[in-house]
């Protein structure tokens, strides 16, 4: 059983002031992201957390160097591209406001499967490869790992509507704000989704469930008893 905690980073600038951010460079977290951050990371200190897997982007790695931080133990971010953000392509850098007039916005709005942006990727394959890095994750920190993956509203959206079996073109019933929590649990038998676009819950409950699952294994590993 793997449970990851997806966090989107902190607001930036771009958010701030309705801009598609994308992959433009050095895109920072504003002082409301960096609180928002800040507190993200409080949030998640008591977790003894396997990993902390971020999208290269600076205002992910800048969130994720947060959680680090407050981290009881030394841990190091990994960077996983498969966790950045959506190729808009020819979007990227536009005011928002300006691509809601763009003919493809209704389809991105209605029907995200059958978007490709232009000189972009398209929304399938951004949550294929999302997908596949969670799978790959949940693989390298073992069945008991209990990990972060910091990414971006749309990517966490798409995984969001895989865990729950959704079509992605679903996608835009989910909200996920800056600095927001959500959990997947994964297991052999199936997946749970235990929070979205959480903003302030107590989280230290899915310590004390590591806890016992790895209080049972200990109990039942290797005894050949039932």
């Amino acid at each position: 059983m793997s449970v990851v905690v997806l966090v989107r980073h902190g607001r930036t600038t771009a958010n701030a002031t309705g801009v598609l951010a994308g992959w433009t460079p050095d895109v920072h977290l504003d002082d409301v992201g960096r609180q928002q951050a800040e507190a993200a990371a409080q949030r998640l200190a008591p977790l003894s957390l396997s990993a902390i897997v971020s999208s290269p982007l600076d205002r992910t790695r800048e969130t994720a160097a947060a959680i680090a931080a407050a981290q009881r133990r030394p841990i190091t971010v990994d960077v996983d591209d498969r966790a950045g953000e959506c190729e808009y392509g020819d979007w990227t850098g536009k005011a928002l406001k300006d691509l809601a007039k763009e003919p493809l916005w209704k389809t991105v709005q209605a029907r995200p499967s059958a978007v490709t942006f232009p000189e972009g990727e398209s929304m399938l394959h951004m949550q294929q490869r999302a997908v596949a890095a969670v799978h790959d994750w949940n693989a390298r920190v073992g069945p008991r790992g209990l990990y972060v993956v910091v990414s971006h509203g749309d990517v966490i959206k798409s995984i969001l509507c895989d865990a729950l079996g959704m079509h992605l073109d679903t996608f835009q019933r989910i909200v996920v704000d800056p600095a927001s929590i959500s959990v997947v649990r994964y297991t052999k038998d199936g997946t749970t989704v235990l929070r979205m676009n959480d903003m302030a819950s107590d989280l230290s409950d899915l310590a004390v469930a590591r806890r016992r699952r790895s209080s049972a294994a200990a109990v039942g590993g290797g005894s050949g008893q039932r």
